[in-house]
């Protein structure tokens, strides 16, 4: 492929979901903003196995096996293309080999340098700033990392393909490092943008390019009121299960409205939402800058895994 043969010095940036979808959402943000395109997809079969099927009014559908993708920007002002790669899912046996495969494409590109993005739980209040923890291959990487005041790894384990990608990065002699966007414990299946938006901060530093953060801070911003309120109701609900013996209840996931829950329409959705949904994805495939307001709204909803194809076919080089 032509793309793949015409690259400046570039980064492959790597993600897959995890907690509070830290290090998938600041990928999926990076994406979106820098306007990337399909650049390749490995076949899934060569890494995934059905596992199970779904069955639909009494119908069973064909299965869907996790795809994973990698995608392109072409830098303007010719310091580091970035490729970013966009698993759906870990392969759930031979992780190993996947990275080594992984690894061997990026180095046909000319990959300098291999990141990954992910998240570090700990006590910090959904109202802390979130910190960018890291952990690098090589010294000039961690070099890097103390300059721009990230909190260096002292010691510990990058669960999951994160870490293994850059053993494997180490081994054939590559530099990188992974960035870990804090987030609160108490929350590890909340999304918790927050932390991505401390991640893309730090990463865009290190490459040199810039992007518009306002919608990540705005979405920060949103998160951080729901989850103070979540813990504002259990530490009532605390006090008041103290005061007569009883134990307290467990935090709760944010409500959802009424109008967040759909329902009549196209999968679920009732007729306003699938409308605002079409509406985002015409504007999106206008200018792939929106696309993360789209993706925004399909996690509101709770229906992105429904969308992701199509949303990732937005990225795809028109001819």
């Amino acid at each position: 492929m032509a793309n793949e043969r015409n690259l400046n010095a570039p980064w492959l940036v790597a993600a897959w979901p995890g907690m509070g979808g830290v290090g998938i959402s600041a990928a999926y943000y990076l994406m979106a903003k820098l306007g990337m395109h399909l650049l390749v997809e490995f076949p899934a079969r060569e890494i995934f196995d059905l596992e199970n099927i779904e069955v639909k009014h009494g119908l069973i559908g064909t299965g869907k096996l996790p795809r994973s993708r990698l995608f392109l920007w072409k830098d303007p002002q010719g310091n580091h293309d970035l490729i970013v790669f966009i698993g759906e899912a870990q392969p759930p046996a031979k992780g190993s080999d996947f990275c080594a495969r992984l690894i061997a494409r990026a180095q046909k590109m000319g990959v300098e340098r291999v990141f990954t993005f992910a998240a570090m739980a700990t006590r910090m209040a959904p109202g802390d700033d979130s910190r960018v923890f890291g952990a690098a291959i090589d010294r000039e990487t961690l070099a890097e990392f103390e300059q721009l005041d990230i909190e260096v790894l002292q010691e510990g384990t990058i669960s999951g393909l994160n870490g293994v990608l850059l053993g494997v990065a180490a081994e054939n002699g590559m530099k990188g490092g992974c960035l870990l966007g804090e987030m609160p414990h108490v929350f590890p299946q909340f999304p918790f943008p927050k932390g991505s938006l401390a991640v893309l901060e730090a990463f865009a530093a290190m490459a040199g390019c810039s992007m518009d953060l306002e919608e990540l801070e705005e979405q920060a911003r949103q998160i951080e009121r729901r989850l103070e309120e979540i813990i504002e109701r259990v530490e009532t609900s605390s006090e008041a299960a103290t005061a007569l013996n009883l134990p307290p209840e467990p935090p709760e996931p944010p409500e959802r409205s009424e109008d967040e829950a759909g329902g009549g329409g196209k999968k679920g959705l009732n007729p306003r939402d699938e409308q605002t949904i079409e509406s985002l994805f015409a504007e999106a495939k206008r200018d792939r800058a929106r696309a993360y307001e789209l993706k925004q709204e399909l996690d509101r909803l709770r229906i992105f895994p429904q969308y992701e194809d199509r949303f990732l076919s937005l990225f795809k080089e028109e001819l």
